[in-house]
């Protein structure tokens, strides 16, 4: 299975052309504000796409997702696939989303303790082969242009006792790239999707992963 990732697009979708693939995957962060239009218009791009299975979840800019859940679900297209705390099979692979990260000012989905975050994560399966979420866990993939590590402790935790195949994730724009456990714990895979570089301009290309 081939599985195209990307994070962070933030409105700048039309400028990416993602290469083909079974899977793709948005970590979330396809809007600026989260405003209607704004994600009316990322989902006529993304249901557009010619892959096969297209799965999405909501990032901290993408307000109406938390905001107001509903309106936020009929825009979704018929052929893309919403998860949040919530899990999809495809050819027998197991994908988890879900969008929650640290307080991170005051954006969507925060959660502002290390409790509140791991009852999010203990509604991950132990057989989920995929997780996708929109923050990173602490110390990979995490470091902020300042030299701070702004992953999730819990999230780290349950990805070592979960052992997915792979990790998708993005929100940290400078820390792009691929990554596997400094602590030597699992082979997972790690990988941040974000588009957009710190400054705001879409110059990362969007990453494949293959199983």
């Amino acid at each position: 299975m081939r599985i195209v990732v990307i994070s962070d697009t933030h409105n700048f979708h039309e400028a990416i052309a993602p290469p083909g693939g079974d899977v793709l995957v948005h970590a979330g962060d396809f809007s600026m504000t989260g405003r209607i239009r704004e994600v009316e218009r990322f989902f006529e791009w993304f249901g557009g796409q010619a892959h096969a299975h297209k799965l999405v979840i909501a990032g901290n800019h993408d307000w109406v997702f938390e905001l107001d859940p509903e309106a936020a679900r009929r825009m979704v297209p018929g052929n893309v696939v919403y998860l949040e705390d919530s899990g999809c099979e495809i050819e027998r692979v197991r994908f988890w989303g879900s969008p929650w990260q640290p307080s991170f000012m005051d954006w969507a989905f925060n959660l502002d303790t290390e409790e509140e975050r791991q009852a999010k994560w203990d509604l991950i399966p132990s057989d989920t082969d995929v997780l996708v979420t929109h923050g990173p866990p602490l110390g990979i993939l995490d470091e902020t242009f300042d030299g701070r590590r702004v992953g999730c402790a819990a999230l780290g935790k349950t990805v070592r006792r979960i052992k997915p195949a792979v990790h998708l994730f993005g929100h940290i724009h400078e820390a792009h790239g691929y990554a596997i456990d400094p602590e030597g714990v699992v082979e997972t895979r790690f990988v941040n999707a974000c588009v957009c570089d710190f400054a705001y301009r879409p110059v990362n290309p969007a990453v494949v992963v293959d199983l």
